[in-house]
């Protein structure tokens, strides 16, 4: 097998980390809202219906969202690139804090950190990591594109 060049590095990553989030954010959405509304255990069966179904559309929502602005992003010249696919799956805590929001569920207590790094994320489930979604092979694909667009912005760095 060839030796994949910066390039192709690239897209291929671009490619998984696509796929992956497809394949992932509806659920992890879910996920998330459901683990708030059972921390804080005060939604009678009716509401939490209402929630759940509030979820699985926020989850459709998130996925399509984000799965653009990645698409978006890996068609942009890599020198104009001015954000990352962590930065862009990261934005998805907002369709998990509107669902919540709207369920009247109180937001949580965060470290002065986490206000200053994400004020929005109310609830403090913003990914730290691809991973966090629910997948772990797609941890090292950010460290994989990160690393191939280095090496296409300046080639030679370990190539």
């Amino acid at each position: 097998m060839r030796d994949l060049g910066a390039r192709e590095r690239l897209d291929a990553a671009g490619d998984a980390i696509l796929s992956g989030v497809e394949r992932v954010m509806q659920s992890w959405v879910e996920r998330r809202v459901s683990f708030i509304a059972d921390a804080w255990g005060r939604l009678d069966a009716a509401s939490r219906a209402t929630l759940d179904a509030r979820a699985r559309a926020a989850g459709v929502a998130a996925t399509v969202r984000v799965a653009s602005e990645l698409r978006e992003l890996f068609a942009t010249d890599v020198a104009e690139q001015r954000t990352t696919p962590l930065e862009i799956v990261r934005t998805a805590a907002r369709e998990v804090t509107a669902v919540l929001a709207v369920a009247e569920i109180p937001p949580i207590e965060r470290d002065a950190f986490d206000q200053r790094a994400f004020p929005d994320d109310l609830y403090g489930v913003t990914p730290s990591t691809l991973s966090d979604l629910g997948d772990e092979g797609l941890g090292p694909l950010q460290l994989a594109w990160g690393l191939a667009k280095t090496q296409v912005l300046r080639p030679g760095l370990a190539d």
